[in-house]
């Protein structure tokens, strides 16, 4: 960790390369937390699954979620991950804060039983330690939870600034490009934003396109959010990011590499949340957690592309 913010990687590091990735969540409702009894093991744990082919490790987290406990749910927090040995490998399983939605569950081949409890029942309820501890770690932040979330997304690859003669706003998205705006939308769906916002330019708004089209939302364009707009009235631009801060909930910002960093190091310096180092490659995800207006967490997803 650099900071105090979380990353995900997005290939492979060597510390992974005999490991198996997995993704899970601490599922939660008003008071409770959800504990399931895996019949293949006969023990009490935290939902959870391998990623499969084609899947970012948020997708995973959610669709595994929604196949054990039949719960649809929000991604909020990053909680880390924990590793431990199965066989001659790793395991390696990433989890998150998961809001309860909407479902309801059924028994089925990996899970038989669900229970509902209060977190010191669920301590005492799970068959492992590293649960234990990943949950303890859970009770903290929801103890104080996000009010408001935003999906900081910096726009997917475009065709080179050199290589083009027109207008900068009007470069598009090249084949990688379009790639990754596509890989985006699984990714960003599994915290289930309700409002889509993008900087001018149009591979901004391109790489916001395919979420807008899958979650049948409208794109709003705001040129106080890209680079232009920061570099010609950092004020506006902020006030732009305030406004969207106070909306609440779950927004999508799409916007560009300059502003991306020097946006996020205001909101740290203005915050109770020290970030060392601030990265926006192309099509890469900060997940910013909010509580009362100040940052409270910062989740780092480097590529929407497959984890290999």
């Amino acid at each position: 960790m650099q900071g105090r913010f979380q990353q995900i990687p997005s290939q492979p590091a060597k510390e992974f390369k005999r490991s198996t990735l997995a993704a899970g969540a601490v599922l939660w409702r008003e008071g409770e937390v959800a504990v399931i009894h895996r019949p293949h093991y006969d023990d009490w744990s935290l939902p959870k699954g391998k990623v499969d082919p084609g899947e970012s490790l948020p997708t995973t987290a959610h669709r595994e979620i929604l196949e054990e406990t039949g719960y649809n749910v929000r991604l909020g927090k990053l909680l880390g991950k924990v590793t431990y040995p199965v066989g001659t490998r790793t395991k390696v399983v990433y989890y998150w804060i998961a809001k309860v939605l909407g479902g309801s569950f059924k028994p089925n081949k990996e899970v038989d039983e669900l229970r509902w409890l209060p977190i010191d029942e669920a301590l005492q309820l799970l068959s492992y330690e590293v649960d234990r501890q990943v949950l303890s770690k859970a009770a903290k932040r929801l103890a104080a939870p996000a009010d408001t979330r935003i999906l900081y997304v910096r726009h997917a690859r475009a065709f080179q600034r050199h290589n083009w003669a027109g207008n900068d706003d009007v470069r598009p998205l090249d084949k990688k490009g379009r790639r990754q705006a596509d890989m985006l939308v699984p990714m960003l769906s599994a915290y289930c934003p309700d409002a889509i916002y993008s900087a001018l330019p149009q591979r901004c708004q391109l790489t916001a396109a395919p979420l807008a089209e899958e979650l049948g939302m409208d794109v709003q364009v705001d040129p106080r959010l890209g680079d232009q707009g920061w570099i010609e009235n950092m004020n506006t631009s902020k006030a732009a990011m305030r406004e969207i801060i106070a909306r609440g909930g779950t927004s999508v910002v799409i916007a560009q590499g300059l502003v991306i960093p020097d946006v996020i190091a205001w909101l740290s310096a203005e915050g109770t949340l020290p970030l060392d180092s601030i990265e926006a490659k192309k099509a890469s995800v900060w997940v910013l957690s909010f509580r009362e207006g100040e940052l409270c967490g910062a989740d780092y997803l480097k590529s929407p592309l497959p984890v290999k």
